[in-house]
């Protein structure tokens, strides 16, 4: 999947159309062995790996998740979660969307 695939895949899970196109979104990258600490945020976010990997550990569950380029985690708001970039970097788009969305659209 690329980001211009999204906002359709998004449609297509129940997210509203209002919703998705009030949606902000960018893209970020990282070099390798980078670390995000433990944080959370209070939107729901869609990460999307354009390059690379990424390990996302979630210290809730104890799960750990590695994306490669193609591949997605949502990540609902105030999901505790930490990175660490693979030996490659990474290069990731983002979207928030509000909070409570994921649950709303999966109802």
């Amino acid at each position: 999947m690329d980001p211009a695939d999204l906002r359709e895949v998004l449609i297509a899970e129940g997210v509203p159309v209002a919703v998705v196109d009030r949606a902000s979104g960018h893209e970020w990258a990282n070099g390798p062995g980078d670390q995000y600490a433990a944080h959370q945020h209070d939107y729901d976010k869609v990460l999307l790996c354009l390059a690379g990997t990424i390990t996302f550990t979630l210290p809730a569950t104890g799960r750990a998740v590695a994306l490669r380029a193609g591949e997605r985690l949502d990540l609902p708001a105030g999901t505790l979660h930490a990175a660490s970039v693979g030996p490659a970097g990474v290069r990731c788009h983002e979207t928030h969307l509000p909070a409570g969305t994921f649950s709303s659209s999966r109802a």
